[in-house]
Order: C-alpha cells, then structure tokens, then sequence
C-alpha cells in the first residue's frame, strides 16, 4: 500500500460557552481545527485531525498545521501509510520538530491500518479495557461563584472530574477553588490547574491557602524546576502537563519524583505512535495519565478515546470528550459522552468520516 495524496482541510469549532479562559487573561471564542485526508492506491483513506490552543498556548499555531502539511506531505507520497515507525521516522528526518504538524497525519494512518486490517484503532493501540473510561469537565476562568455554579451543572450531567482554571490572582484562585470544593461530593475529584500562570512565590501562597482542601495541583509554574520547588513546598497531589513532550522528560520526572499525574497530549508528542510509547513508558514506571490533545473536535476526541480505552484503567486518571464543548460536528460515528465517561469507537480504524459538506475545498492538496 502508498500514500497518493495528502490534503488539509480547514474548520472552525465555536464554543457552547462562547469563549474558553485561562491563566494570563487567555481566551478563545472559535477553534481552528485542521482535518488531514490520506488516500492510498488501494482506496483505503484515513483522517485525522489538529486543533491548537491558540498561537499562545504551546509553540503550535494553526496556520502552521496548514503550511506545515503543505511542506512535509510531499516527502511522504509513495509511503506505506501502515508502517508507522518507518513513517514516523522519516516525518521527522524530512521535518525537525513541530510535533503538531506530524500528529494529523500520524493519526490518519493509523486510522488506515484499522480500515485495512478490520479492527477499531483501540484494539491496534493494546485493546480495550472495560465497557467505558472516566472523563473529566475543564471549568473555563470566573468568577469564584460561577465556577462554583458551572460545577454544579456539569455534576448533574455525569462528570465527577473537574479541572478548574486558575493560574490568575492568587488571593481570587484560593476563592475559586474553596467555592468549587463545597460542590463537590465523596468520590469526586478536583484538579486547579494553573497552566503556568503562576510566579513561584505566587504558587507557594496557593497551595498554602487551600491546605485544608482535597485538590490537586497542575502546573503551577512555566518552567520544570518552578513547578518541582512548588512540590516540594506541598503535599498535594501534583500533575505536570505543559512541560511533558518527550520521552526524556517522562524519566527524568520519574527520577525526581516531580508529580503524582502526567498529562499527555497527542499533538504534543506527534500523534498516536509516540503518545502510545509515552502512554507504554508511564505504564511501566507506575505513572497516572490524563489523555488528551490541546483542542478539537469529533476526530480528536475518537482519537482520545481509542488510546484512553486502550489504557489499563488503573493508570487513566482521566481523558477528555472535546466534541461537547463545541457547537459543530466535524465528523459523523464520534464517540459521545454519557454520565461523564465515554467508550472508544467499535467501527474498523477511528470510526469516523469527515463531513465534507461543511469542509469545503482542501486548503492543501498534495499528491
């Protein structure tokens, strides 16, 4: 089987809740997602999908999806699409870096290889554990009452895994996570997350001022050493995220015992294939995941749930449903949420198919 044609196709996701905010005053009001369509000669196709977070979240950009494609597709034709190590391998000689720019076409190959020998992606990534996997609900940055209100909400809809945004004023954050602690019940679990917005001296006074709640801390500062100075100040359970993007940095946090939970997001890492051999090295090491990606719509979020379904339970501390925070549809066979967990797809490859009445014409086409 080749590669005979690579296009990029783009769409824009808006929120149910008109915008999404986090630490620094960051926000977002419509995503910019990239679909990536691979054909071979044997007819079978695959997608996969790319969504950033903004060009001020992580070094990604959604125009660089696009013209990234459109640099590095031209290295990939006449490539056998199911040979993911050597594909992989040659993606990153052809193309230093850029991760994000990788990881739709990754995804869409192994979407191929599911279609080409008959079994859903979760099967192919280790096969599924149980009927379902825990999800957890992202609570955009306001004031302490409505964060609290928003919990509230979303309780009633199944979720018990809740990651608040903090990462602004500290006094304002201590306020935002006691009010959303008084929400919650046994079993439930809460997760401030700071997404580096913290100063260090800042952070210490967090976590002194919430001692006495039962919430764990996420990335409370930029950099590696900043967040290991704050976990050595506290006893919280503790989660590294915007930090994790290799596999060098999963050992040496092993090593320094640094947090309690890693996050992984696919794009972060180039696509299924590596954040599969990320997800195989926590394993081995006894360490907790969140499995997810920056941002997307339904073929992110079947992508998410093929590789959380395929993670021994113990060690999914949470993954996360996209699709349902967004007001479009971009795929039609996505998995979906229900009382707060979600099941990974049963259909050969993702099990999804692009709807292409609302993709238009390619923005990148090559073949």
């Amino acid at each position: 089987m080749k590669i005979t044609r690579i296009a990029a196709y783009q769409i824009d996701l808006p929120l149910h809740e008109g915008s999404y905010k986090w630490s620094g005053g960051k926000s977002v009001d419509v995503f910019d997602s990239t679909i990536v369509r691979v054909e071979t000669d044997e007819g079978i196709v695959g997608h996969g999908e790319v969504c950033p977070l903004g060009p001020f979240y992580l070094p990604a950009y959604a125009g660089g999806v696009r013209a990234g494609i459109a640099e590095l597709a031209p290295h990939l034709i006449g490539q056998n699409p199911l040979e993911l190590g050597n594909l992989n391998r040659l993606m990153d000689a052809a193309m230093k870096g850029h991760p994000y720019v990788k990881t739709g076409i990754d995804i869409a190959c192994w979407d191929i290889l599911g279609k080409a020998t008959g079994q859903p992606v979760v099967t192919l990534l280790g096969g599924r554990n149980g009927e379902d996997f825990v999800l957890y609900r992202a609570i955009s940055q306001q004031p302490p009452d409505v964060m609290a209100e928003n919990v509230a909400r979303y309780r009633e809809e199944g979720y018990r895994r809740f990651q608040l945004k903090v990462g602004g004023n500290p006094d304002e954050d201590i306020a935002r996570i006691h009010a959303v602690s008084k929400m919650l019940q046994p079993g439930d679990k809460l997760i401030a997350d700071a997404n580096t917005g913290w100063l260090m001296h800042e952070a210490a006074r967090v976590v002194r001022g919430v001692k006495d709640v039962d919430v764990y801390i996420e990335q409370p500062c930029l950099s590696y050493e900043e967040c290991l100075s704050i976990r050595e100040r506290t006893d919280h359970p503790f989660v590294m995220d915007e930090v994790i993007d290799g596999m060098d940095m999963l050992l040496r946090l092993h090593s320094d015992r640094a947090a309690d939970v890693v996050n992984i997001k696919i794009s972060k890492f180039g696509g299924l294939t590596k954040a599969k051999q990320a997800r195989d090295l926590c394993v081995s090491l006894g360490i907790a995941m969140t499995l997810e990606d920056s941002w997307g719509g339904d073929i992110t979020t079947a992508a998410i749930a093929h590789l959380a379904h395929s993670t021994p339970t113990e060690f999914l501390f949470t993954a996360t449903d996209f699709n349902s925070y967004v007001t479009v549809s971009n795929a039609e066979g996505a998995p979906q949420r229900k009382n707060g967990r979600m099941s990974a797809p049963t259909e050969p490859g993702l099990g999804t198919t692009p709807r292409f009445e609302l993709l238009g014409d390619p923005v990148v086409d090559v073949s």
